[in-house]
Protein backbone atom coordinates (compact mmCIF):
# COMPACT_ATOMS: atom_id res chain seq x y z
CA UNK A 1 0.00 0.00 0.00
CA UNK A 2 1.50 3.39 -1.44
CA UNK A 3 1.74 6.16 2.14
CA UNK A 4 -0.51 8.84 1.70
CA UNK A 5 1.75 11.04 -0.42
CA UNK A 6 -0.72 13.28 -2.14
CA UNK A 7 -3.98 14.75 -1.26
CA UNK A 8 -6.05 16.16 -4.08
CA UNK A 9 -7.60 18.78 -3.22
CA UNK A 10 -7.75 22.62 -3.12
CA UNK A 11 -5.71 24.89 -1.19
CA UNK A 12 -4.23 27.89 0.12
CA UNK A 13 -0.70 29.24 0.40
CA UNK A 14 0.93 30.80 3.20
CA UNK A 15 4.39 32.05 3.84
CA UNK A 16 6.38 33.04 7.19
CA UNK A 17 9.73 33.61 8.60
CA UNK A 18 9.63 33.07 12.23
CA UNK A 19 14.17 33.14 13.20
CA UNK A 20 14.63 29.79 11.38
CA UNK A 21 12.98 27.07 9.46
CA UNK A 22 13.46 23.37 10.44
CA UNK A 23 11.13 24.38 14.08
CA UNK A 24 8.13 25.76 11.86
CA UNK A 25 8.47 22.60 9.61
CA UNK A 26 7.58 20.50 12.29
CA UNK A 27 5.56 22.73 13.49
CA UNK A 28 3.32 23.21 11.07
CA UNK A 29 3.44 19.81 9.68
CA UNK A 30 2.00 18.17 12.23
CA UNK A 31 -1.14 20.78 12.44
CA UNK A 32 -4.36 19.36 11.07
CA UNK A 33 -5.17 21.03 7.33
CA UNK A 34 -1.64 21.35 6.77
CA UNK A 35 -1.01 19.45 3.18
CA UNK A 36 2.83 19.68 2.38
CA UNK A 37 5.36 22.64 3.50
CA UNK A 38 8.50 23.61 2.25
CA UNK A 39 11.27 25.50 3.62
CA UNK A 40 13.57 27.96 1.39
CA UNK A 41 13.93 31.73 1.00
CA UNK A 42 12.05 35.00 0.72
CA UNK A 43 11.47 38.82 0.72
CA UNK A 44 14.53 39.58 -1.17
CA UNK A 45 14.97 42.11 -3.70
CA UNK A 46 18.89 41.58 -4.61
CA UNK A 47 19.15 40.18 -8.00
CA UNK A 48 20.08 36.69 -7.11
CA UNK A 49 19.29 32.93 -6.79
CA UNK A 50 19.36 32.89 -3.22
CA UNK A 51 21.60 29.39 -0.92
CA UNK A 52 21.97 29.15 2.74
CA UNK A 53 25.81 30.27 2.10
CA UNK A 54 25.03 33.18 0.08
CA UNK A 55 21.16 34.54 1.49
CA UNK A 56 22.02 37.72 0.06
CA UNK A 57 18.81 39.62 1.90
CA UNK A 58 16.55 37.08 2.13
CA UNK A 59 14.88 35.72 5.34
CA UNK A 60 14.68 32.07 5.94
CA UNK A 61 11.01 31.10 5.28
CA UNK A 62 8.31 28.23 5.23
CA UNK A 63 5.73 28.19 2.85
CA UNK A 64 2.36 25.96 3.39
CA UNK A 65 -0.48 24.58 1.64
CA UNK A 66 -3.55 24.25 3.71
CA UNK A 67 -6.91 23.45 3.40
CA UNK A 68 -8.60 26.40 4.32
CA UNK A 69 -11.79 24.30 5.64
CA UNK A 70 -10.13 22.61 8.18
CA UNK A 71 -7.73 24.96 9.29
CA UNK A 72 -8.04 29.34 8.79
CA UNK A 73 -5.57 31.93 8.21
CA UNK A 74 -6.14 33.42 11.44
CA UNK A 75 -5.57 30.34 13.12
CA UNK A 76 -2.23 29.98 11.28
CA UNK A 77 -1.44 33.99 12.42
CA UNK A 78 -2.00 32.70 15.84
CA UNK A 79 0.73 30.00 15.87
CA UNK A 80 3.23 32.29 13.67
CA UNK A 81 2.97 34.99 16.69
CA UNK A 82 2.43 32.34 19.90
CA UNK A 83 6.04 30.12 18.23
CA UNK A 84 8.44 32.76 17.95
CA UNK A 85 9.55 36.41 20.00
CA UNK A 86 8.80 39.19 17.20
CA UNK A 87 10.50 41.41 19.38
CA UNK A 88 13.47 39.84 18.67
CA UNK A 89 16.10 41.53 16.77
CA UNK A 90 18.16 39.78 14.00
CA UNK A 91 19.47 39.86 11.21
CA UNK A 92 17.78 39.81 7.94
CA UNK A 93 18.22 35.99 7.39
CA UNK A 94 16.60 35.69 10.62
CA UNK A 95 14.05 37.98 11.12
CA UNK A 96 10.11 38.04 11.29
CA UNK A 97 7.78 38.61 8.23
CA UNK A 98 4.30 37.82 7.19
CA UNK A 99 4.21 37.23 3.39
CA UNK A 100 0.81 37.58 2.36
CA UNK A 101 -0.64 36.10 -0.72
CA UNK A 102 -4.13 38.15 -1.08
CA UNK A 103 -6.24 41.36 0.35
CA UNK A 104 -7.55 39.08 2.99
CA UNK A 105 -4.38 37.69 4.20
CA UNK A 106 -2.86 41.14 4.43
CA UNK A 107 -5.90 42.56 6.40
CA UNK A 108 -5.89 39.73 8.60
CA UNK A 109 -2.12 39.88 9.04
CA UNK A 110 -2.31 43.44 10.31
CA UNK A 111 -5.33 43.12 12.19
CA UNK A 112 -3.54 40.50 14.39
CA UNK A 113 -0.35 43.03 14.16
CA UNK A 114 -2.35 46.09 15.58
CA UNK A 115 -3.46 43.65 18.57
CA UNK A 116 -0.15 42.93 19.83
CA UNK A 117 0.94 46.41 19.42
CA UNK A 118 -1.68 47.57 21.35
CA UNK A 119 -0.58 45.25 23.92
CA UNK A 120 2.60 47.31 24.11
CA UNK A 121 4.57 44.83 22.67
CA UNK A 122 7.86 46.43 20.63
CA UNK A 123 6.39 44.17 17.74
CA UNK A 124 9.53 44.25 14.61
CA UNK A 125 7.35 41.75 12.74
CA UNK A 126 7.12 42.86 8.88
CA UNK A 127 3.97 42.35 6.70
CA UNK A 128 5.21 42.24 2.82
CA UNK A 129 3.96 40.65 -0.34
CA UNK A 130 4.58 37.33 -1.01
CA UNK A 131 7.20 37.24 -4.17
CA UNK A 132 9.32 34.52 -5.87
CA UNK A 133 9.85 31.58 -3.25
CA UNK A 134 12.99 29.90 -3.79
CA UNK A 135 13.44 26.78 -1.91
CA UNK A 136 16.49 25.46 0.16
CA UNK A 137 18.49 22.80 -0.21
CA UNK A 138 17.53 19.16 -0.44
CA UNK A 139 19.20 19.08 3.22
CA UNK A 140 17.07 21.60 4.95
CA UNK A 141 13.55 20.40 3.62
CA UNK A 142 11.71 17.74 6.72
CA UNK A 143 15.07 18.09 8.51
CA UNK A 144 14.08 16.11 11.55
CA UNK A 145 12.29 13.37 9.11
CA UNK A 146 15.53 13.44 7.23
CA UNK A 147 17.53 12.14 10.42
CA UNK A 148 15.30 8.71 10.05
CA UNK A 149 17.17 7.73 6.94
CA UNK A 150 15.70 3.95 6.77
CA UNK A 151 12.25 5.49 7.32
CA UNK A 152 12.63 8.11 4.59
CA UNK A 153 13.77 5.10 2.40
CA UNK A 154 10.78 2.83 3.45
CA UNK A 155 8.67 5.46 2.21
CA UNK A 156 10.22 6.42 -1.27
CA UNK A 157 10.76 9.77 0.20
CA UNK A 158 14.76 10.08 -1.41
CA UNK A 159 14.71 13.48 -3.47
CA UNK A 160 14.09 16.95 -1.93
CA UNK A 161 10.99 17.04 -4.49
CA UNK A 162 9.71 13.78 -2.72
CA UNK A 163 10.23 15.63 0.73
CA UNK A 164 9.05 18.78 -0.03
CA UNK A 165 5.52 17.53 -1.85
CA UNK A 166 4.31 14.43 0.21
CA UNK A 167 1.85 14.81 2.72
CA UNK A 168 2.90 11.83 4.54
CA UNK A 169 6.17 14.17 5.05
CA UNK A 170 5.09 16.84 6.10
CA UNK A 171 2.79 15.18 8.76
CA UNK A 172 5.91 12.59 10.24
CA UNK A 173 8.31 15.50 10.28
CA UNK A 174 6.40 16.76 12.64
CA UNK A 175 5.82 13.61 14.44
CA UNK A 176 8.93 12.41 14.66
CA UNK A 177 9.76 15.36 17.26
CA UNK A 178 6.55 14.82 19.14
CA UNK A 179 4.72 17.71 17.66
CA UNK A 180 0.79 17.08 17.73
CA UNK A 181 1.16 15.01 20.37
CA UNK A 182 0.00 10.73 20.77
CA UNK A 183 -3.11 11.37 20.54
CA UNK A 184 -3.62 13.06 17.53
CA UNK A 185 -0.66 10.49 15.83
CA UNK A 186 -3.06 7.65 16.51
CA UNK A 187 -6.55 9.17 15.85
CA UNK A 188 -4.67 9.98 11.92
CA UNK A 189 -2.22 7.27 11.43
CA UNK A 190 -4.72 4.96 9.51
CA UNK A 191 -5.41 7.44 7.07
CA UNK A 192 -1.81 8.17 5.89
CA UNK A 193 -1.47 4.52 4.66
CA UNK A 194 1.75 3.47 6.35
CA UNK A 195 2.80 -0.21 7.73
CA UNK A 196 2.58 -1.50 10.80
CA UNK A 197 6.61 -1.52 11.30
CA UNK A 198 6.77 2.36 10.34
CA UNK A 199 3.58 3.25 12.64
CA UNK A 200 5.23 1.75 15.66
CA UNK A 201 8.86 3.11 14.97
CA UNK A 202 7.30 6.48 14.52
CA UNK A 203 4.66 5.98 17.55
CA UNK A 204 7.85 5.68 20.39
CA UNK A 205 8.86 8.45 19.22
CA UNK A 206 6.05 10.54 19.34
CA UNK A 207 6.06 9.11 22.89
CA UNK A 208 9.08 9.71 23.63
CA UNK A 209 9.65 13.45 22.72
CA UNK A 210 5.56 14.83 23.30
CA UNK A 211 6.24 17.66 25.21
CA UNK A 212 9.48 18.75 24.74
CA UNK A 213 9.13 21.94 22.85
CA UNK A 214 11.19 22.70 19.21
CA UNK A 215 14.48 24.17 18.71
CA UNK A 216 16.30 24.89 15.44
Amino acid sequence: MEPLHYLDIPTEKATFSMGCFWAPDSLFGSTPGIITTRVGYAGGTEGLIPTYRNIGDYTEAIQLQYDPNTVSYLELLKMFWDHHDPTAKFKKQYSSFIYYHNDQQKAEAELTLNEKKAKGLDILTKIEPAGQFFNAEDYHQKYRLQQHKNLCNNLGLKTGDDLINSHVAARLNGYVVGQGGIDQFDSEVSKLRLDEAAISYIRQLVIKYEGQGLHC
